[in-house]
C-alpha cells in the first residue's frame, strides 16, 4: 500500500529524509509517493541511508546517470545521480554557440570507453541507488546498484576494477568499509595496468568527433540507404534525435521519414510551450531509443535536413508512434521512407478507428456513409472530364464521382486568343488525351468504386450563395485491379493535388499517387515533358451551312466513317466527333421522328413532347461516348447532317422505333432500312406502350385498300459466286464488273512489285481499308474487322466476301489510285428468299455443303425478291438450266419454306411450298428436322 509524504529525496532537502523514514515500515519496502513530484519509489533502510529502486534512463558520464520511476498517467520526473568517491574522465564538448571564446574539448583518456561501460551496463535496467550527500546547489552523490536492492552489482565498485575510473582518496573516512574497498580495487587494477593504467597513456581512446558535414546530402547519398550502426544521445521530441554514428564517430540530428509528432513551440522569450501530447510522444521515444543501440538508415537529405528510419531490434520506431497515436503521416517525406509506406498508412489508419491521444477527437471523412454507399460496383455512362465520371448504380440511378486527390490539365496563365471560342478539351494541353484515356478505359464497363470522402460545396461570393462548386463525391476507381487514377498521373495527364497536413480528405491510395507522379515526371511523360505541346486542331462545322455543304460530298462517298459520339442534345440530335477528319459535326438520325424536348423559342418555352426525356436518356446509355459508324445521306437548311448511325451492328434509328421511343418518318422510304423500320414499329406498336400506349389498330379493309402489292419483277443478272457463309448467305461480284476489278488487281499487284511495301511498317486499326497477302502469295483489298494483338488481325477481302486472321506483317497500306472511291468492293452479301435457314447445326451444314458444291466460284442468274434486316434476300438460277437453286435445296428436303405475306409473292412462296410438301411425302429426313417447329405451306 501507498504512503503519501509532501516531499521525497528529489525535492525534499537532506535535513528532512528523516521523515520518510519514520514513515517507512520497519519490515519490507512499502511504496511512497511524493505529493510535490509524483515519483513513485520503493524505499528501504540501508545503514542509516534510504535506497530507491528506479530505471537508469541515460548515462552522462563514467559517473554519472539519470533514474527515474515507473510512469503512472504521464512521463516520470528524473534525476541525476553522481557516484560518490570515482572519478571518470570527463567527455568530448562542442564550444558553445555564439561564444567565439570557446573551443572544442576533445575526450579525456578512457571517458568515452567508461561512457560506453557504464551505458551497457545500466541502461533500461532496473537499479537501486543511495544517496550519500547533496550540495547547496543540489548535486547528489550515491552509490548505484544493479537489481532491486543493495545486494546487486555496485556500478563505481566495477568501474574501478576495470581501470575505467579514479578512487577520490581525499577525505576519505578510514572507518568506511565501501570506501577503503575502493581503494583497493583501484590498487589491484594498478598493478594489472588496467584502462587508465595502462601503459600508452591511452591517446587512442580519444575519439575523432565530428559535429558537422560539410554536404549532408552527399554524405547521406554515400551510404547508399544501408543500415548504419549508431547510438541514441539525444531525444529532441518525438521524431527528431541527435545520433552518433559507428565508428566514423559522425554526430547528426536525424528527423524520422513519413511521420510528425506534436512538438515544442519556442515562444520569443525563450521559453517552451509543449503541443498537445509532445511529452508523452518524447517520452515515448525516449524509453526506447535514448542511449540504445540501434541501426539508422538515413534516406534523403532535403534543404540540409536529414531524414532516417531507426530499427530497433524491438521494432521500428515510426511504425509505433503512429499506432499509438503520437505522430501523424506527412506526405512530403513519406516518399523516401524505405521500409513501406502503407505500413504507415495502416498504422496511423489503426491509431484513427482507435481515437488515441492526438486523434481522440478524430471524425471519418465517409463515417455518416453507409457501408453500401461506400464501396460499390457500378457502369460509367461518360466522362466527364479528366478527373470525373458519370456512373449507372444498381439502382439505375446515375451518380457523378470525382477521382480522388488528381487535378487534370489546365491552362497557365490566360488564353492569349481572346477572339477565338475557348475550349477546354481541345485548347488545354492534354486535356483531350486524358479524357481519351478515360473514355478508352472505362466507358459501358463496370468498375469498383471507393468512396474516400464528400468534398462539401463551395460558394462563388459569401453574398451570392451561389455555389462554385456542387457538393463532390471524391473516390478511388478502380478496373481490373488497376487505379485509374494512377494510371492517369503515371502517364503524365494529371497531377496530385497537396494537402495541408491536417487535412485528412484524401485519397486512401495518395502515396501511390505520390509515386505514380514521381515516375511520370522521372520519365518525362504528358504533362512533364520538355517536347512541344499537342495541339488538336479541331474544326466545329455544326450549324456552318457553307462548310457543311463543302465537306458533304466527302461524306457521302466515304459510306461508313468512324466517329465518336460527344454529345447528345434529344433522341435523334447528336454531336460527333470525326477522327479522321478532326471536326465536329451536328449529326441528325435519319427515317424517324423522334419527340422534342423543350426549348426556348421566340414565343416562349416550348413544352417537351411525351417521352422526349426517355428517348434522350435511351440515346446517351447507348451511344454518348462511344465508337460509332455512321452513314450520311444528306444535310438540312442549318448545316446538321442527316444519316444513320449504326453501334455494334445496331442501328440506332431501328432502335428507337423497336422501343417506342421514335415513329418512322415518311422520308425512310427511300432507304435500304425502310423495311426493318416498319417492322419495328409493328412490333412496339403491338405491344402499346410508351409512344403507342394509346394506339387504337385500324379496320382490316381499310388496311387491304392501303397494302395493295405490285406484281413480282423479276429481273435477273448475271454475277459471279465467291464465297458461301456458314449460315447459309452467300457473296458475289457482278458480271458486268468483272473486267474492271481484273483491270484494278493487274495495276495493284504491279504497283506493289515495284514498290513492295515494307514488312511491318503497317499499324492496323480497326475499319481501315488496307491491302492482305492471300495464301497465293497476291495481294487483294480487304477491311479491317478486329484487332486482337500484332499477330492476330481479322481482315475482310472486300472484293471477295471471304475472311481471314493474318499476322500485321502480311498487310500494307492501300494505295489511293486503288481506294474503293476507284472502284466500290465487288462482293455483296446475300441471302436465299422464300427459304428458312435450318436452327439444327447438322442440317445447316448439310445445306451448306450443298450450295457450296454446286455454286460457289460458278457464275449465276440473281434476282433481288425483298430486303433484310441485313443484306437482301434474292432467288439465285444455275446460268445454263436456269433452275432455282434455292428450291432445288427445298426438294432435296435440306430446307424449309419461309412464309411470306406480300401479295406480289403468293406465286414464288406456293410454287416452293408444293415442292415442300413432295419433299415431305418423299422423304423420311423432314419429320426430324421439322421438330423444332418450323413452318411449311399447303395451298
Amino acid at each position: 500500500m501507498l504512503s503519501l509524504v509532501s516531499g521525497c529525496n528529489r525535492c525534499w532537502p537532506n535535513t528532512n529524509r528523516q521523515v520518510l523514514k519514520e514513515l517507512r515500515p520497519r519490515s519490507d519496502p512499502s511504496g511512497i509517493q511524493c505529493l510535490t513530484c509524483r515519483l513513485i519509489v520503493c524505499v528501504m533502510h540501508c545503514q542509516g541511508t534510504l535506497a530507491l529502486i528506479c530505471f537508469s534512463l541515460q548515462v552522462l558520464s563514467g559517473c554519472a546517470v539519470i533514474v527515474r520511476g515507473q510512469p503512472r498517467g504521464g512521463p516520470p520526473p528524473e534525476r541525476q545521480i553522481n557516484l560518490s568517491n570515482v572519478r571518470a574522465g570527463a567527455l568530448a564538448r562542442r564550444a558553445v554557440q555564439g561564444q567565439p571564446d570557446t573551443k572544442d574539448t576533445p575526450d579525456e583518456p578512457w571517458a568515452f570507453q567508461a561512457r560506453e561501460f557504464l551505458r551497457k551496463k545500466v541502461i533500461g535496467k532496473e537499479v537501486c541507488f543511495t544517496v550519500e550527500n547533496k550540495t547547496p546547489q543540489g548535486r547528489e552523490y550515491g552509490m548505484v546498484y544493479l537489481g532491486k536492492d543493495t545486494s546487486g552489482e555496485n556500478i563505481a565498485e566495477s568501474l574501478v576494477t576495470e581501470g575505467l575510473a579514479t578512487v577520490r582518496r581525499e577525505g576519505i573516512r578510514g572507518n568506511n568499509p565501501e570506501q577503503a574497498r575502493l581503494c583497493d580495487l583501484e590498487d589491484q587494477a594498478k598493478a594489472a595496468k588496467k584502462g587508465l593504467w595502462s601503459e600508452g597513456g591511452g591517446a587512442h581512446t580519444i575519439r575523432d568527433l565530428k559535429y558537422t558535414i560539410e554536404n549532408p546530402r552527399n554524405f547521406v547519398d554515400s551510404l547508399h540507404q544501408k543500415p548504419v550502426n549508431a547510438i541514441i544521445e539525444h531525444v529532441r521530441d518525438g521524431c527528431i534525435v541527435r545520433a552518433l554514428l559507428l565508428p566514423d564517430y559522425y554526430l547528426v540530428t536525424v528527423m524520422l521519414s513519413g511521420v510528425k509528432c506534436p512538438t515544442f513551440k519556442r515562444e520569443a522569450d525563450g521559453s517552451e510551450t509543449p503541443e498537445p501530447f509532445s511529452a508523452e510522444a518524447k517520452f515515448f521515444t525516449e524509453s526506447r531509443l535514448l542511449q540504445r543501440d540501434v541501426q539508422i538508415i538515413l534516406e534523403s537529405c532535403p534543404n540540409q535536413v536529414i531524414l532516417g528510419t531507426i530499427l530497433h531490434p524491438n521494432g521500428n520506431i515510426t511504425e509505433l508512434l503512429l499506432k499509438e497515436g503520437f505522430a501523424r503521416c506527412v506526405d512530403w517525406s513519406m516518399a523516401v521512407y524505405t521500409q513501406g509506406a502503407e505500413k504507415l498508412r495502416a498504422a496511423e489508419r489503426s491509431a484513427k478507428e482507435r481515437k488515441v491521444r492526438i486523434w481522440k477527437d478524430y471524425v471519418a471523412p465517409t463515417a455518416n456513409l453507409d457501408q453500401k454507399d461506400r464501396q460499390f460496383v457500378a457502369k460509367v455512362m461518360q466522362v466527364m472530364n479528366a478527373d470525373a465520371i458519370v456512373v449507372k448504380l444498381n439502382s439505375g440511378e446515375h451518380k457523378t464521382i470525382h477521382l480522388s486527390s488528381i487535378r487534370p490539365p489546365r491552362l497557365e496563365g490566360e488564353n492569349k486568343d481572346k477572339d477565338k471560342r475557348f475550349r477546354p478539351l481541345y485548347d488545354i494541353p492534354y486535356m483531350f488525351e486524358a479524357r481519351e484515356f478515360l473514355r478508352k478505359k472505362l466507358i459501358g464497363k463496370k468498375v469498383n468504386v471507393t468512396v474516400d470522402y464528400i468534398r462539401a460545396a463551395t460558394s462563388a461570393m459569401e453574398t451570392g450563395g451561389v455555389p462554385a462548386f456542387p457538393e463532390r463525391t471524391c473516390a478511388t476507381v478502380t478496373i481490373g485491379g488497376i487505379n485509374i487514377a494512377e494510371a492517369l498521373i503515371s502517364k503524365g495527364l494529371a497531377t496530385v493535388i497537396r494537402y495541408r497536413q491536417d487535412d485528412d480528405q484524401r485519397s486512401s491510395l495518395y502515396d501511390e499517387l505520390l509515386a505514380a507522379e514521381a515516375r511520370a515526371i522521372k520519365n518525362g511523360k504528358g504533362l512533364h515533358s520538355k517536347k512541344e505541346v499537342p495541339i488538336h486542331r479541331v474544326a466545329d462545322i455544326s450549324g456552318e451551312t457553307q462548310k457543311a455543304k463543302q465537306f458533304l460530298p466527302f461524306l457521302q462517298r466515304a459510306g461508313r466513317s468512324e466517329a465518336v459520339v460527344e454529345y447528345v442534345f434529344s433522341g435523334s440530335r447528336l454531336k460527333l466527333y470525326m477522327p479522321k477528319e478532326t471536326c465536329l459535326i451536328t449529326f441528325l438520325l435519319a427515317g424517324i421522328e423522334c419527340p422534342r424536348g423543350s426549348r426556348n423559342m421566340p414565343g416562349g418555352m416550348q413544352v417537351a413532347e411525351p417521352y422526349s426525356e426517355e428517348a434522350t436518356f435511351f440515346t446517351k446509355e447507348l451511344v454518348l461516348q462511344r465508337e460509332v459508324e455512321v452513314e450520311v445521306e444528306s444535310m438540312d437548311k442549318a448545316g446538321n447532317f442527316i444519316g444513320w448511325l449504326h453501334i455494334e451492328g445496331v442501328n440506332l434509328s431501328v432502335a428507337l422505333v423497336e422501343n417506342a421511343l421514335s415513329k418512322v418518318h415518311f422520308t425512310a422510304e427511300r432507304s435500304s432500312y425502310y423495311k426493318t423500320l416498319l417492322s419495328a414499329e409493328e412490333t412496339a406498336r403491338q405491344r402499346k406502350e410508351k409512344l403507342w400506349a394509346n394506339y387504337e389498330e385500324k379496320p382490316k379493309e381499310e388496311v387491304a385498300q392501303l397494302t395493295e402489292e405490285k406484281e413480282r419483277v423479276a429481273k435477273y443478272r448475271a454475277v459471279y459466286v465467291t464465297e458461301i457463309t456458314d449460315g447459309l448467305h452467300f457473296y458475289a461480284q457482278d458480271v458486268e464488273t468483272g473486267t474492271k476489278l481484273e483491270s484494278l488487281m493487274e495495276s495493284m499487284r504491279g504497283e506493289i512489285a515495284a514498290q513492295p511495301p515494307v514488312e511491318g511498317s503497317f499499324s492496323p486499326r480497326r475499319g481501315d481499308f488496307c491491302i492482305a497477302k492471300f495464301g497465293d502469295g497476291e495481294w487483294y483489298r480487304a477491311r479491317i474487322e478486329k484487332v486482337e494483338s500484332p499477330a492476330k488481325v481479322h481482315v475482310y477481302y472486300i472484293d471477295y466476301g471471304n475472311r481471314e486472321i493474318l499476322s500485321s506483317t502480311r498487310l500494307a497500306a492501300l494505295p489511293p489510285a486503288f481506294s474503293t472511291r476507284t472502284l466500290p468492293p465487288q462482293a455483296t452479301e446475300y441471302a436465299f428468299a422464300f427459304i428458312q435457314v435450318p436452327q439444327d447445326d447438322d442440317a445447316r451444314t448439310d445445306a451448306v455443303d450443298s450450295v457450296v458444291r454446286d455454286i460457289q466460284n460458278t457464275q449465276c442468274l440473281l434476282n433481288v425478291e425483298y430486303s433484310g434486316i441485313v443484306c437482301p434476300h434474292v432467288t439465285l438460277q444455275f446460268a445454263d438450266s436456269k433452275d432455282d437453286v434455292g428450291l432445288g435445296l427445298v426438294k432435296e428436303g435440306l430446307v424449309m419454306v419461309d412464309v411470306r405475306k406480300e401479295k406480289h409473292l403468293q406465286k414464288m412462296v406456293t410454287l416452293t411450298g408444293i415442292c415442300n410438301l413432295c419433299a415431305l411425302k418423299c422423304t423420311s429426313l423432314f419429320p426430324s428436322r421439322a421438330s423444332d417447329g418450323s413452318q411449311f405451306v399447303l395451298l
